[in-house]
């Protein structure tokens, strides 16, 4: 081809090439992720499950993961699923659901995996937490609960999720507010969710502390009487009054949160961090976390990370100020 042809033949390639180039803008992006594993490190049925098992149900719906699995690992706050996560070899990408919790545990446990070996990847939510008792417990309010503490705290059995996490750190702090020593609480640690539950149902425990959400359809159906909340006014369409309405100057939230394997190269840090942006901007996830009373509390991996920074520090010198640590 001459230069002369080439010149008269240039402004068609160009022409091509904006059409071919519109055309692909139209065609959807791929998921990048084919696959991927959540650990939920808690037994099915709280807080970490029920973030898990939303994720993947909004991964999946809004066709961003093909395939999601959730695998629960509990146990000790869940630093055995943290020990899992950190340790193992998988060739499918995983994440792990965390929180408020596990940062307790790994501090009261002197855990030997921390959250600096993995990759802050997104604070999720937050929820506040309910005090509830049996249907059928002599103790009708909060007022009765305390004065049966005050009188006996060995006689009053906290039961909640693992040693050192939101559960038992409340506990503690309702304890510290109505004049009892918090080293005194009688706190019953187990692998939260369906545990608890059926600890608090069975009358194996006088009193349990989790998320309220955690305990709304027992709460509902008459099974569970909620003595209070610990959120800052009473919760939309609920009529438990708060701590704070019942001289118990404490307000208290339960923060999740998600992260990736540590050592992530930049581009994978950039493509989950989209990923999560994706779902938590998403009508579904907003949905799901409006049924479940979640609060949103979003943040992006960078300002996760700088988060966490000092929620360690805050949270250590609650658990020491609780002689929960020494």
């Amino acid at each position: 081809m001459s230069h002369r042809q080439f010149a008269l033949f240039r402004p068609a390639l160009a022409a091509a090439a904006l059409v071919i180039g519109a055309t692909l803008a139209t065609v959807p992006a791929r998921a990048e992720i084919k696959s991927l594993e959540i650990i939920a490190p808690a037994a099915p049925g709280g807080g970490w499950d029920q973030h898990a098992r939303s994720i993947q149900q909004v991964l999946q719906n809004q066709k961003l993961v093909p395939n999601v699995q959730v695998v629960n690992v509990p146990g000790a706050g869940g630093t055995i699923g943290l020990a899992q996560f950190v340790t193992g070899r998988k060739r499918t990408p995983t994440l792990l659901v965390g929180g408020q919790i596990m940062l307790g545990a790994i501090i009261t446990n002197k855990s030997a995996v921390t959250l600096e070996q993995v990759t802050p990847l997104a604070r999720l939510t937050g929820e506040y937490s309910a005090v509830v008792v049996p249907a059928d417990s002599p103790l009708k309010s909060l007022d009765d609960l305390l004065a049966k503490l005050k009188a006996e705290p060995g006689s009053v059995s906290w039961g909640g999720g693992s040693a050192g996490g939101s559960d038992q750190i409340l506990a503690g702090l309702i304890a510290k507010e109505a004049g009892v020593e918090p080293s005194k609480v009688n706190y019953v640690a187990t692998a939260g969710g369906g545990e608890v539950l059926a600890a608090v149902l069975g009358g194996h425990i006088t009193t349990a502390v989790s998320g309220y959400n955690e305990f709304a359809p027992q709460i509902q159906a008459g099974k569970l009487r909620a003595l209070a909340v610990s959120s800052p006014e009473r919760l939309p369409g609920v009529e438990t009054p708060t701590l704070k309405e019942q001289g118990i100057g404490l307000e208290f939230v339960n923060w999740r949160g998600i992260f990736a394997p540590g050592n992530l190269k930049p581009a994978e840090l950039k493509e989950y961090d989209a990923l999560m942006t994706k779902v938590t901007s998403s009508a579904e996830w907003k949905d799901l976390a409006k049924q479940r009373g979640w609060i949103d509390l979003y943040l992006p991996s960078d300002r996760f990370a700088e988060f966490l920074k000092t929620e360690r520090a805050q949270i250590e010198g609650t658990l020491t100020d609780l002689g929960l640590v020494k």
